[in-house]
């Protein structure tokens, strides 16, 4: 069971960046505009602190989440998925005519207690 997991246009996406950009990194937050934007940043462009939480990888890129939204969240699965439309000037996908969108499910109690906690800030 994952926290985070991402549709097929989304892969196919992520490895067309990829290919254009290095490795890469997301990160979710709550911000009032683009609270279900996940950002996608080249690896190591955005700094993760010790609130954030690492959630999982999506097509090989690390998926953080700010803390306060993952409080809000802890009870979903999110499932990034790519719309058409223009996403924010900082996110790498912008210029590509797309942006990334965070759409989720609720977990049953069963995946909630099989997933434990995740770990927080950066990686060790």
């Amino acid at each position: 069971m994952a926290r985070v997991t991402a549709t097929d246009a989304t892969r196919e996406l992520i490895a067309k960046l990829s290919a254009k950009h290095g490795p890469l990194m997301f990160h979710q937050s709550g911000g009032c505009c683009d609270g279900s934007a996940p950002m996608c940043y080249p690896a190591g462009e955005f700094k993760i602190g010790q609130r954030d939480v690492f959630l999982g990888e999506i097509a090989g890129c690390e998926f953080y989440i700010g803390g306060d939204q993952y409080e809000r969240w802890k009870h979903t699965q999110l499932i990034i998925d790519v719309v058409p439309g223009r996403g924010s000037g900082f996110s790498v996908e912008a210029p590509e005519g797309v942006r990334f969108l965070t759409r989720s499910r609720l977990f049953t109690d069963a995946e909630i207690a099989e997933l434990g906690e995740p770990r927080r800030g950066p990686a060790s």
